[in-house]
C-alpha cells in the first residue's frame, strides 16, 4: 500500500505520512471466507456429519429395546391383573385397548430390534433402504398415536376406580399404564429420530 506525502508549510519540505490502516470491507471479507478447496474444513464437516450419524444410530439402538422392554412388561402386568369380581381387567374396555396396543407395540418393537441384529450380523438391510426409512417413521408415529390413546382411556377409569378403593388391581392397572407410557416415548423419540433420517435421505 502506498504511503502518501504531505507538504509542510513552514520548512517547505514534504514530510513522509504512515501507511494509511483503514481496512476495505470488501477485500477483508473475502479473505475471512474460508475456502470451499480447503482440506481441514473439508475433513471437519465429515468429521461432524458422520458424529452426528453415529449418534442417531446409538439412540436408535438404545429406544427400540427400550420400548420392546417397557411393551413386554405393560401387557404382562395389564394380562395378569386379575384379582376376582370386579377386579379383572377382562371387564373394562380400556384396559383391554390398553392390552392390544401393547402386545402391538411389543411386536412392532421385537420387529425393529430383530432388524437392527440381521443388519449389524449380515451387514445388509431387512427392509430395502429406500423403503426402510419411510417404513419406520411411518410405523412409529402410528404406533405412538395409539399408544398415548391407550394410556389417555386408562387414566379415567383408573382414577375412577382408585377413588372406591385402592388395591392390588388399580395398582396392576397403574403400573402398566407407566409402562405403556414409556413405551410410548421410546417410540415417540423413535419417530423423531426415524422423521430426521428420512429428511436426510429425500434431500436432494
Amino acid at each position: 500500500m502506498a504511503a502518501s506525502t504531505e507538504i509542510d508549510p513552514e520548512s517547505s519540505r514534504p514530510t513522509q505520512m504512515a501507511p494509511s490502516t483503514e481496512i476495505d470491507p470488501e477485500r477483508a471479507s473475502t479473505s475471512a471466507a474460508p475456502s470451499a478447496t480447503n482440506p481441514a474444513a473439508v475433513v471437519l464437516a465429515i468429521i461432524a456429519w458422520w458424529r452426528r450419524k453415529e449418534l442417531l444410530e446409538r439412540s436408535a439402538l438404545v429406544l427400540r429395546p427400550l420400548a420392546l422392554i417397557f411393551s413386554l412388561f405393560a401387557f404382562i402386568v395389564c394380562a395378569s391383573n386379575r384379582h376376582g369380581d370386579w377386579r379383572n381387567f377382562d371387564r373394562y374396555e380400556e384396559y383391554r385397548y390398553l392390552l392390544a396396543i401393547s402386545i402391538f407395540a411389543f411386536l412392532y418393537s421385537a420387529f425393529q430390534v430383530s432388524k437392527q441384529a440381521y443388519r449389524f450380523s449380515t451387514g445388509n438391510d431387512l427392509v430395502p433402504k429406500n423403503y426402510s426409512e419411510i417404513v419406520d417413521f411411518a410405523g412409529d408415529q402410528v404406533l405412538a398415536y395409539l399408544l398415548i390413546s391407550a394410556v389417555s382411556a386408562a387414566i379415567p377409569i383408573t382414577n375412577s376406580l382408585r377413588g372406591g378403593a385402592d388395591n392390588a388391581f388399580t395398582d396392576a392397572s397403574s403400573a402398566s399404564i407407566i409402562l405403556a407410557f414409556f413405551t410410548f416415548v421410546s417410540i415417540a423419540l423413535s419417530a423423531l429420530i426415524s422423521g430426521i433420517k428420512l429428511s436426510k435421505q429425500i434431500q436432494p
